[in-house]
């Protein structure tokens, strides 16, 4: 651990900061060493410069990388900027092709920096199926790598959608993969994650998420005429992966088997859908797995890669889900650390449907979203509806699914504070309404991804609908846990960062603010209303001795707001 003192000289800081930018980018931690801003002077943050992209696109999720001065992020419509981090000057630009929709949106979380000597690559995938490598010098694709520095991710694979929307992880001279795939009844594309050769892009190991014949948790896949596990679409990466280079291990938390509402055509557990796994990094073998849902129906993927931690003296991932459980577990075997009890939940009333008896539940921490939905007052007439705990299955009458679909922890995933222990995660509390239909071809689809919302349109659940939490991940407890968003909180999507001046940086709310947190208290210390939402996760970084914090101000995306086109970054005045 790097010793932190006070008045930290600028040289070392440098150091400390590239260190912990790789381990939080690796680890995905998003803690930072620097502490030039602090508690008692974030106050007097002030824009330092601001990059309008002019991009037009959905929205920006992009969290920058930042190397040697150099800021590498991505704009609304795909194209890689690499910028002067202290001034915001663009050094140069790559324009890839407009990428097709996959699954009717488009989006990007980030690139991956590789350096050997005097070798800097730069690496994106896209949402369309493409890895690109570019020159960390110039912007110019490496002609070494794939044809004319792109990877073709759906040769020989799949004609279907396919694609990559988080930031690769890089692992000694390989780029890893999580992929984006279809999640419907339909056959798609698989989910597999793939690593290539950094150099020439060759692929180098896959890891089937969905076992096939003669592999470990084939036998899960009991559905159909015994071949349930073809063309089956979810159990994939599309939050991205952990590195861990001690352990010389991959993380990856993995989605839900498709089709997300009914499993009638895939009886069984369905390994490795909804699974924690550790992977070894070098080939791509299965070390452990650690299933927190069996049989998902209710689409309670793990929608964000495990944070490396420690718990009580041991080396440990935790794992935050969208159903509000946080999953302590050994890194090295996957056993969870405060233990688990195994409770029997609602069964199903949907012909054909095999609804698992049983789900399991993390002793501690507690849950940091409802595990019950609690309706507000003017919330709509719920009689008619199955309702109303977190494993109430989907039903033909509707069904109330709470937290919701982006309820408990999403994509935002959570930051760590090393000196402490603490985790901090933003949740939504956000029902839906999931009412199946029977489909000409059999089965089941839904009748839309519906948000239940009350008469005033707000949602139908009890306030505070969107939260900011921090868990001690030594005793397992909530230290605290504060309303995000004005009045009663907002739905939110994008992350936090902690750093060691005290402090929790987060936008991710629909009132479009970026705020600080006091670490230990939750106390509000700054806030600053952004162009647009800021629905991604901040990084902060040292240049020539002074501290700035940089978050992607994109808007539009799935909250729908008004959209943006810019990277803001600030500094004390």
């Amino acid at each position: 651990m790097l010793k932190r003192k006070k008045g930290l000289n600028p040289f070392k800081a440098l150091a400390a900061c590239i260190f912990w930018c790789l381990m939080g980018l690796h680890g995905q931690d998003r803690y930072s060493p620097l502490q030039q801003i602090r508690r008692d002077n974030v106050a007097r943050l002030t824009v330092a410069w601001t990059l309008p992209t002019g991009d037009q696109g959905t929205t920006i999720e992009c969290r920058p990388v930042i190397e040697d001065g150099i800021m590498y992020v991505t704009s609304p419509s795909l194209r890689v900027i690499a910028l002067d981090a202290a001034t915001g000057r663009i050094k140069w630009s790559y324009v890839t092709e407009p990428p097709k929709p996959l699954v009717g949106w488009t989006v990007n979380r980030g690139v991956a920096y590789w350096q050997r000597g005097s070798q800097r690559r730069v690496l994106i995938g896209t949402p369309d199926g493409r890895l690109i490598s570019l020159d960390a010098g110039n912007g110019r694709p490496d002609r070494a790598f794939g044809q004319g520095g792109i990877v073709d991710l759906k040769a020989g694979v799949t004609k279907l959608s396919y694609g990559v929307t988080s930031a690769p992880a890089i692992f000694e001279d390989l780029v890893i993969l999580g992929v984006a795939v279809g999640e419907g009844p339909a056959p798609a594309a698989p989910g597999d994650i793939r690593a290539f050769d950094v150099r020439n892009g060759r692929e180098v190991w896959r890891f089937h998420t969905v076992p096939q014949p003669g592999e470990f948790g084939h036998e899960t896949w009991t559905g159909g005429a015994g071949d349930s596990w073809k063309d089956r679409g979810g159990v994939n990466a599309w939050g991205g992966i952990t590195v861990d280079e001690k352990s010389k291990l991959v993380f990856a938390g993995l989605g839900s088997p498709a089709f997300d509402f009914y499993g009638g055509d895939r009886k069984g557990a369905n390994l490795f859908g909804n699974s924690v796994v550790a992977l070894d990094a070098r080939t791509g073998k299965r070390v452990w797995h650690f299933q927190t849902v069996r049989h998902d129906i209710w689409d309670y993927d793990l929608p964000t890669p495990p944070v490396l931690v420690k718990s009580q003296g041991k080396e440990a991932v935790a794992q935050v889900t969208k159903t509000g459980h946080v999953w302590v577990l050994d890194s090295l075997t996957g056993v969870p650390l405060f233990g688990y009890d195994e409770r029997a939940v609602p069964p199903s009333d949907v012909p054909g449907e095999e609804a698992w008896p049983t789900q399991i539940f993390p002793r501690k921490p507690p849950p940091i979203a409802p595990q019950q939905f609690e309706p507000s007052e003017a919330s709509p007439e719920t009689r008619t509806l199955r309702c109303c705990s977190i494993f109430t299955p989907p039903s033909l009458q509707g069904t109330v699914t709470s937290p919701g679909f982006h309820g408990g922890a999403n994509w935002s995933g959570a930051a760590w504070d090393p000196r402490t222990g603490f985790l901090y995660v933003n949740t939504n509390n956000v029902p839906n309404l999931t009412t199946l239909v029977p489909r000409k071809e059999g089965g089941y689809g839904i009748k839309g991804y519906i948000r239940f919302l009350d008469q005033d349109g707000n949602p139908a659940s009890k306030p505070p609908w969107g939260l900011l939490t921090a868990v001690d991940l030594n005793g397992g407890e909530i230290v605290w846990q504060k309303t995000l968003g004005d009045g009663n909180g907002s739905e939110n999507l994008g992350g936090a960062m902690v750093t060691a001046g005290g402090l929790v940086f987060i936008a991710s709310t629909k009132d479009e603010k970026f705020r600080a947190f006091d670490a230990a208290t939750g106390d509000v210390l700054w806030e600053y209303k952004l162009p647009a939402g800021g629905y991604a996760a901040p990084v902060t970084y040292l240049v020539k001795g002074k501290q700035y914090v940089t978050i992607a101000a994109g808007g539009g995306g799935k909250l729908g707001t008004k959209r943006g086109d810019s990277f803001v970054t600030f500094a004390l005045r």
